[in-house]
């Protein structure tokens, strides 16, 4: 039975089964190469699918082959980029690109340009992709506008007319069985897209109160901003919150302190150890490490996330680790959960551990247990 593969795969060791998934990717690869391949020489023999029975090639993929409508999608789009382009196949062989970045540019690819762009596409994610189809085929900038979102609509009525909203959008969910309305829509994400070379469409959804902000603002600001552009309001907004943030984060000051922020000798400065780390340390850790995680493999590779980030104590603090500039380093909150594991074990929610430093209350000596908190810095 094949779940039996998942006992198997639980059973290899650590290095065994990275082993074993890089052998597995690569061949995920190559059968994937090979059947787009095969779909490219198949899309110059209509009649083959036809005769089947089949009146597209669509068709045939989902119905005969069972393979999803995205990856039939996607596979074939990229199959006939490969069939006008077969330096395509070496890419994805090698893995220098995939088909997902592929389908995003099949589209733009022409015989004059195909070979830059391409070169261009190699080992780049899918953010970066989005900004070079941009470039290729920049869109205009979105008029500036602030409408009231569609109301629930009610069971058997024909929802409105998505009014200016791209093709694609979905409408309100169907109402739930035995009730009257509908069941409320899922929340989408935001969305923040490239539109053109360093232009972007923000999109998003605001509350009544929101609202209400947004237009008193907007009146207020009619001098310095005329037509109330929300773009222009939002940029203005996006820079005061930027600089409180950074004040809370980093410390941020137009005049940052130097030095200690306690005088050497005095009753404080001898004070039991503290997790506090120096505001003038966090600006020179954030600035040193770019604002991203700074975990390095055996093999060199530099983590890149940039979100939820967290500063580490390279030499740990249970372990005298100091709040200096040379210890503390940027970490996601997974290589920091990672590197503590490696020093202290495996967390375990079910161990209390205590600490070292104990407290007295009403006459009495009690432990504090230690409480691990996850927090993050969105990036």
């Amino acid at each position: 039975m094949k779940t039996n593969l998942l006992a198997s795969a639980r059973s290899l060791s650590n290095e065994d089964l990275l082993d074993r998934l890089a052998v597995l990717a690569g061949n995920e690869r190559h059968a994937s190469i090979e059947l787009i391949a095969h779909l490219a020489a198949l899309q110059e023999r209509p009649s083959l699918y036809e005769g089947l029975g089949f009146g597209s090639l669509f068709e045939y993929c989902t119905r005969a082959l069972r393979l999803s409508e995205d990856a039939t999608c996607t596979r074939t789009a990229v199959a006939g980029s490969c069939r006008r382009y077969p330096v395509i196949l070496e890419l994805l062989a090698t893995g220098a690109t995939n088909l997902t970045n592929m389908r995003r540019l099949a589209g733009k690819l022409t015989p004059e340009n195909h070979e830059a762009i391409l070169a261009r596409a190699v080992h780049k994610t899918r953010e970066e992709i989005e900004i070079l189809v941009r470039e290729l085929d920049p869109l205009p900038d979105l008029r500036s506008s602030v409408r009231k979102a569609a109301a629930p609509a009610i069971a058997g009525s024909t929802p409105p007319p998505a009014d200016g909203l791209p093709q694609g959008v979905i409408g309100p969910a169907p109402a739930e069985s035995g009730t009257g309305v509908a069941s409320a829509p899922p929340v989408p994400r935001p969305v923040v897209r490239p539109s053109a070379p360093q232009r972007y469409h923000v999109k998003f959804t605001i509350g009544e109160e929101t609202h209400r902000k947004l237009r008193r603002v907007q009146t207020l600001l009619r001098r310095e901003i005329p037509d109330g552009d929300p773009g222009a309001i939002f940029d203005r907004a996006l820079a005061v919150l930027l600089e409180k943030v950074e004040k809370t984060k980093l410390g941020a000051a137009a005049k940052p302190r130097q030095g200690p922020s306690i005088r050497p000798g005095t009753d404080k400065a001898v004070a039991r150890p503290s997790r506090h780390i120096p505001s003038e340390v966090k600006r020179v850790v954030s600035k040193r490490d770019a604002d991203q995680c700074a975990f390095v493999s055996p093999e060199g590779r530099r983590c890149t996330q940039r979100a939820f980030l967290e500063f580490h104590h390279v030499q740990p603090f249970a372990r005298q680790g100091p709040a200096t500039v040379e210890n503390i380093s940027l970490r996601c909150s997974a290589h920091n959960a990672y590197e503590s594991e490696l020093v202290f074990g495996r967390f375990d929610p079910f161990v209390v551990r205590e600490t070292r430093a104990v407290y007295a209350v009403s006459g009495e000596i009690i432990a504090i247990p230690e409480r691990r908190t996850l927090r993050g810095t969105l990036g």
